[in-house]
């Protein structure tokens, strides 16, 4: 496994990161037993940046990341996760300073842990933008509260439009953003936010190189604002990588991680078996050559807006 700085925190992050999502059943139901053993496996193989949010399955993997995590050393793993979205609808959505402050007590305990590494406001775009002045104005106040009392290390914003990220990162000093969906074979758009990033020392994350499970062979999820049109881009993709030998999946998780500038990706997985694939493939001899041939074949949905947070 390799290993990266992330920004400015100085954390030396595995380039594969573990995001807790698929604990949460937000894909498909899984097995909270695989689970577990999924998390176990993934810090065996050298993964050490885990990620969640109690939005994920409203608080399911949050709960079933503490059981997995609770008979690994706590120096062997840095933890994240977020605050803010707890749910769909905009009642669920509250970036209040006393809101955050709960909230971390709240994931703690659910995490079986004293203190956070990286403690992020969730999806601070959602429903129009309505929350994002309650995000810079009352939200970050309270996560560098929390930082002072050392409940968390680092703290940051996430949010899927790359403008939202140039607005909130001119008015507030934060450690660390995550970004999803805009590094991986059908979407570059955040290599546009690189030179911003590296100004601020930023510990830049990256999320979801399989774009939410639409570059797999596997149904997405009913949730995925992808047509049979798109689906139907990604599987000339998919028949192409075979022909070469290769996997759609495999290219999608080697170029994700191959960049220097982005320290990690964060991929979600609740199979023990998945997740040791998605190691080995940041190790596999591919080339670019391979990679330009498929986003030409990806061209209709490349840097398509899914409409996240719409």
């Amino acid at each position: 496994m390799k290993y990266r700085t992330l920004g400015k925190t100085g954390l030396k992050v595995s380039v594969l990161s573990y995001g807790g999502s698929s604990l949460g059943s937000v894909f498909r139901k899984i097995d909270e037993a695989e689970g577990i053993r999924t998390v176990q496996t993934a810090i065996d193989l050298g993964i050490n940046y885990v990620d969640t949010s109690p939005f994920y399955g409203i608080t399911t993997a949050e709960s079933i990341l503490g059981k997995a995590l609770k008979q690994i050393p706590r120096e062997k793993y840095y933890l994240a996760t977020k605050a803010g979205r707890y749910g769909y609808d905009s009642k669920d959505f509250d970036f209040s300073y006393d809101r955050i402050i709960k909230s971390a007590e709240e994931s703690m305990k659910r995490l079986g842990v004293d203190y956070l590494d990286v403690f992020q406001l969730h999806d601070i775009e959602y429903h129009g933008g309505r929350f994002i002045e309650q995000a810079l104005t009352e939200g970050i106040p309270a996560l560098q509260k929390l930082k002072e009392q050392s409940k968390t290390r680092f703290y940051g914003i996430t949010t899927y439009p790359i403008e939202v990220f140039r607005k909130a990162l001119a008015r507030v000093d934060v450690d660390t953003t995550l970004s999803h969906n805009h590094f991986s074979l059908n979407d570059t758009q955040l290599l546009d936010l690189l030179p911003l990033v590296k100004e601020k020392n930023l510990g830049l994350i990256n999320a979801s190189p399989l774009s939410m499970g639409l570059l797999t062979k596997r149904f997405v999820a009913d949730w995925h604002p992808a047509t049979e049109e798109h689906r139907a881009v990604v599987n000339r993709a998919i028949s192409f990588c075979e022909s070469e030998g290769t996997s759609l999946e495999k290219l999608a998780v080697w170029f994700s991680t191959r960049n220097e500038d982005i320290p990690t990706t964060l991929v979600s997985t609740a199979n023990p078996e998945r997740i040791k694939k998605n190691v080995a493939w940041t190790e596999e001899p591919l080339d670019m050559q391979l990679v330009e041939k498929v986003q030409r074949i990806l061209q209709p949905i490349f840097n398509k807006d899914w409409g996240f947070g719409d």
